[in-house]
């Protein structure tokens, strides 16, 4: 009984090194899988030494099939592969190249890399639509706010994938678009009806079921036009996981949760308690990717839900059989390098680099140019960009780093540069205004403008005195609605060193760059 409900977790731990705890989650309870996030992840070796030894433990332990070793490797702002390997743009910066054959090369090159390193399994893509400018957890994680667009985007990136020999997944079903709430914090809830949810949040997951999808994510959302118990999210409702997934779309393959450990189910049911609910639901794999005992707990839960009668058996069995198809479909233990395994020079090599700065090329923006783009390389030039301090619980505080100045400097050598608190008072405002006469132009980056923020007036005050304003919206691509005078501006979804190296090159007339826009920019 162990192996059936263990089979149906996928775990996290800390650090970089298999624990005692991972090695009782293994040898116990027979999980599914391991997820890893960026306190694993280490140099290329390292984090090829510990997937290797992970599989060690499961081919000592019994596995018929290797582990499946996932992780979030969406590219862009949410990644989680550091030293050693590409920096790939991320699903915005796809869309705005406005080439689906750049979501299949992106798509496989990520497969190769992350292959290369022993993960099998990758939690992407992003099927949410972006058609909310105020969705604090999504925006540019999404391909863009058409349909058409996502579902396009997605498939290939899915086939880029699989034909690396990846496994894929698509999230967050049924969409997680057009919330204004992270559900990571709390419950978001999406109040469209059925006709409007099957135009819109479904048709990507539809085509991409047509086109072979490995596994679907659920979210931790309430769809009160699916769902009739109130506050009920997706992720534990059987109408949603079983009658709208399994029954009507007629999805065959694995259904894993999101994070049991996000505050919508953690803080409302509870983690263990959710974990049989999403059994009961119809999900396959469980997903508590942090605590020991909540993971331990939670098998425990389902074991006990199995006693008494509550999880029908069938349940599992049938979850333990999709779950089994999936591993005979992809994995092999001749294919598990056990000994002397070695990073493949593919991994962060010369041609994974050059494709991805070709479609950072092509995914830049120049939303607006009043005539003043080219800068003048003679030009006296201010650089002015913020503090990051708005990440989302999905991002990485390591990959948080940016510097618009070093970019910048790398074209116009003599330009000035100034990091800005995310709070300016108005004298600083003030004293900005004054300095700035001095500038034949100042460039501006941005991560996400709130309509009441300091950073706003700033700029709109420099846009009112005249000055040649150049913006360069490093995140969220919204930002424009805010200031429609200012004279140029432009968008790199992403604050990637390559990005924002392709944009001060772009600036400077050193590189052209084609980027379209795969939303719609409303002014205020």
């Amino acid at each position: 009984m162990n192996k059936a409900a263990g089979q149906l977790l996928i775990v996290g731990f800390e650090g970089k090194q298999i624990t005692p705890e991972v090695k009782e989650l293994i040898n116990t309870y027979y999980v599914g899988g391991i997820i890893l996030f960026t306190r694993n992840i280490g140099t290329s070796a390292e984090v090829l030494n510990l997937t290797t030894n992970l599989q060690k433990e499961a081919k000592k332990a019994g596995y018929k099939y290797p582990l499946l070793i996932c992780v979030d490797q969406e590219n862009g702002i949410v990644r989680r592969l550091g030293e050693g390997t590409t920096i790939f743009p991320g699903a915005m910066a796809l869309g705005a190249t406005d080439n689906i054959s750049n979501a299949y090369e992106i798509g496989f090159a990520t497969g190769k890399e992350l292959l290369g390193l022993g993960i099998n399994w990758n939690l992407a893509p992003v099927l949410d639509i972006n058609n909310n400018p105020e969705n604090p957890v999504i925006g540019v994680r999404s391909f863009g706010e058409s349909a058409e667009k996502v579902a396009q985007f997605g498939r290939e990136t899915i086939r880029g994938m699989q034909e690396a020999g990846l496994i894929t997944t698509l999230k967050h079903f049924p969409g997680h678009g057009d919330t204004d709430v992270d559900s990571h914090l709390d419950l978001p809830v999406i109040s469209h009806d059925l006709q409007r949810l099957e135009k819109v949040e479904l048709k990507p997951f539809k085509e991409c079921i047509a086109a072979g999808a490995d596994t679907i994510m659920t979210a931790h959302i309430y769809f009160p036009a699916i769902e009739s118990k109130a506050g009920l999210p997706a992720t534990l409702s059987r109408k949603v996981v079983t009658g709208l997934l399994r029954e009507k779309l007629r999805y065959n393959g694995v259904i894993t949760t999101d994070c049991m450990e996000m505050d919508a189910i953690s803080q409302t049911i509870g983690t263990e308690k959710g974990a049989v609910a999403a059994v009961k639901a119809g999900v396959d794999f469980v997903m508590i990717s942090h605590t020991f005992e909540r993971q331990k707990g939670a098998v425990k839960e389902i074991i006990n839900a199995i006693d008494s009668g509550e999880i029908d058996m069938n349940y599992i069995t049938d979850a333990n059989k999709r779950i089994q198809s999936l591993k005979e479909k992809y994995l092999d233990w001749d294919n598990v390098q056990l000994d002397d395994a070695k990073v493949p020079p593919i991994v962060g090599g010369n041609e994974h680099k050059e494709l991805a700065a070709e479609v950072y090329r092509n995914s830049t923006t120049i939303v607006k140019n009043d005539g003043l783009l080219p800068l003048d390389i003679n030009d006296k030039v201010l650089v002015l960009y913020p503090e990051n301090d708005e990440m989302v619980r999905v991002e990485d505080q390591r990959n948080m780093e940016f510097n618009l100045g070093e970019a910048v400097l790398r074209f116009h050598p003599f330009a000035d540069v100034e990091q800005l608190n995310n709070t300016i008072s108005i004298d600083e405002i003030n004293e900005l205004v004054k300095k700035v006469k001095k500038y034949d132009s100042i460039i501006i980056g941005t991560l996400s403008v709130a309509a009441e923020s300091s950073q706003l007036m700033l700029i709109k005050e420099l846009i009112e005195i005249g000055a040649y304003v150049v913006v360069v919206a490093m995140k969220n691509p919204y930002v424009l609605r805010y200031f429609p005078k200012v004279p140029a501006y432009l968008n790199t979804y992403e604050f990637t060193p390559c990005a924002l190296e392709t944009a001060a090159s772009a600036i400077f007339g050193k590189k052209e760059v084609n980027g379209k826009l795969p939303i719609t920019i409303q002014n205020q």
